[in-house]
């Protein structure tokens, strides 16, 4: 089954790898690209919180801005390792060591913006929370699986589509909608990967592919992979919460009202 995703996905591997080739050319190493993708994902951070705590949407139009520019740097940084040879084991490693800083940075951004809020709304603080260990968690269970199993590539949350979610809730400014989603849903991918790999230590088969596994995943949009029809329509539902999501952090504060009383 061929999704839109296919056509997008090609688009911008060609475009990714004519811009690496020049970078080669002009003796940008992976290792700056890498680092200069974290600076800059701090200062979207930085965005971030300003526009939470102000409310004014042109902050949220710098941070869209800024991830663009991460966006960037992290496809680049593998794309020059690949085309110019410059790829390492300690790239490798500061590659997946700065995804977790560049993870914290924004979720540590938006829970500050809660945080300065003229009233501190201390339940999107600690959905942020929630939201960042769900990423994390999500990385770390497949890491430490591929040490035990040989791969564990299942869920629908990987970190392409939570740093996209987090452009389109800054690029529609609803940044409330944005962090009930993310300390949500991928807490679901996380146990996914949790069970996948608890299945195969077992000696179980468990299905990668919807269309080898029972009815009941079939008709699981979430369980198709990318380049799929069903995933391309979860994933426009998804964008369209971001967008349109009712959620009003000042009337869901439950903690900070159980807690002043």
């Amino acid at each position: 089954m061929i999704g839109i995703g296919r056509s997008v996905g090609w688009f911008f591997s060609r475009s990714r790898d004519g811009i690496a080739r020049v970078l080669v050319r002009c003796r940008v190493t992976p290792n700056m690209l890498t680092i200069f993708g974290v600076v800059l994902t701090v200062l979207t951070g930085v965005c971030m919180a300003l526009g939470v705590s102000t409310g004014k949407g042109v902050f949220f139009g710098f941070a869209v801005y800024l991830l663009y520019c991460c966006a960037a740097c992290d496809m680049l940084d593998g794309a020059v390792a690949r085309i110019g040879g410059k790829g390492s084991k300690f790239g490798a490693l500061l590659d997946s060591t700065t995804d977790r800083v560049s993870d914290f940075a924004l979720w540590a951004g938006l829970a500050m913006g809660f945080a300065m809020l003229p009233k501190p709304n201390l339940t999107f603080v600690l959905l942020c929370m929630i939201a960042f260990l769900n990423g994390f968690m999500i990385s770390y269970i497949k890491a430490r699986a591929e040490d035990l199993i040989e791969s564990c590539p299942v869920g629908y949350w990987q970190r392409g589509e939570r740093f996209a979610a987090i452009l389109f809730g800054c690029l529609g400014c609803n940044p409330g909608a944005l962090v009930v989603q993310q300390a949500i849903s991928p807490a679901f991918t996380a146990l996914r990967r949790l069970f996948y790999a608890k299945a195969v230590m077992e000696g179980k088969n468990p299905p990668t592919d919807p269309r080898q596994g029972r009815w009941y995943h079939k008709i699981q949009p979430w369980y198709w992979p990318r380049m799929s029809l069903p995933y391309d329509l979860i994933t426009l539902a998804n964008i369209a919460w971001l967008f349109w999501g009712p959620v009003d952090p000042a009337r869901w504060d439950i903690l900070g009202k159980w807690i002043t009383g």
